[in-house]
């Protein structure tokens, strides 16, 4: 399982990479609207994200199953990114510039063990 968490966090970081420079071509390259922009880079990415996840971090066959369900995967990420922000902001106080970084160490593993069942799932 270790292998696989730090296999997530490399793609995570590399689809990082993609989505951004997806982003800025579309904002800059293609003169698109900063929204389409985004909504452009992020199908794309996460498209990608499906992807290097099914070979490389877990080592499962994609499916077109799969593929629909790993949007759901990022969904968990917004809604608990979102409340653990709010508790650490709203109830602790923390630095709201600091506070999505903190909000990492527990969504990353949370993020990890919903794609994981997502992907290794028939």
């Amino acid at each position: 399982m270790a292998r696989e968490f730090n296999l997530f966090f490399i793609v995570g970081v590399v689809n990082t990479g993609i989505y951004y420079g997806l982003y800025l071509g579309g904002l800059h390259a293609l003169h698109l609207q900063y929204v389409i922009a985004h909504f452009a880079a992020v199908v794309i990415s996460m498209a990608v994200s499906f992807l290097l996840n099914s070979y490389f971090t877990f080592g499962v066959k994609p499916t077109w199953k799969k593929f629909f369900l790993f949007p759901v995967t990022q969904l968990v990420n917004i809604g608990v990114t979102f409340i653990v922000l709010y508790v650490l902001v709203e109830w602790l106080r923390m630095n709201s510039s600091i506070a999505p970084l903190a909000a990492m160490v527990v969504t990353v593993p949370i993020t990890f063990i919903v794609t994981g069942r997502v992907l290794k799932a028939a």
